[in-house]
């Protein structure tokens, strides 16, 4: 598996492949089938991985706590409501909720643990949400998170080296490479 510190750098350098293997995806693989891949292949290597020796995810977006978890977490971390949002949160203009003043997250600690332990939110808990449904349809969010978490990235290169997808090949990244010089 790719290292935590390494895993940006190498995905951004195979960036013009990945995005040609999503545009075969997009065409080629059967929806249901490409889940239980990609589901497999999560269980599989997130069974070896310890999340807590990476933290990327952490170190590379804010955290994004819902409305309705603030009482909760204030709570959990022995604080009031506003003094849980005057130190650590922001409102997020975009959806509503509230996000983490800073990155790395707030919460992170330095052993790798999340400050709010299991109260963390929902998307935290399920990232990087390869375990989910409809995987072809989130696959430019694949594509990110694979700058970001190692496991994601691995998950790609399998799938590139999947028999039934062979016919992703030279001759479909240069099909890929023409029809992209065209939008230019």
């Amino acid at each position: 598996m790719i290292s935590p510190k390494n895993v940006k750098r190498i995905a951004r350098k195979k960036e013009e492949e990945n995005y040609a293997f999503r545009s075969f995806l997009k065409g080629y693989a059967n929806p249901k089938t490409f889940d239980k891949k990609v589901n497999r292949l999560h269980r599989e290597l997130f069974a070896n991985y310890d999340c807590s020796k990476c933290r990327n995810c952490c170190k590379e977006f804010y955290g994004s706590i819902p409305v309705e978890d603030l009482e909760k977490d204030a709570k959990y971390l022995k604080l009031d409501v506003a003094e849980f949002k005057r130190q650590f949160l922001e409102k997020d203009d975009a959806g509503g909720n509230y996000i983490t003043r800073h990155k790395p997250c707030d919460f992170l600690q330095p052993d790798g643990s999340c400050l709010l332990g299991e109260c963390r939110p929902r998307s935290c808990k399920e990232y990087p949400h390869t375990n989910k449904r409809d995987r072809i349809g989130s696959l430019l969010s694949m594509l990110e998170n694979a700058e970001v978490c190692p496991v994601v990235y691995e998950i790609i290169e399998r799938l590139k080296q999947d028999p039934d997808y062979e016919a992703f090949d030279e001759d479909f990244m240069e099909e890929f490479r023409e029809m992209m010089s065209e939008c230019d």
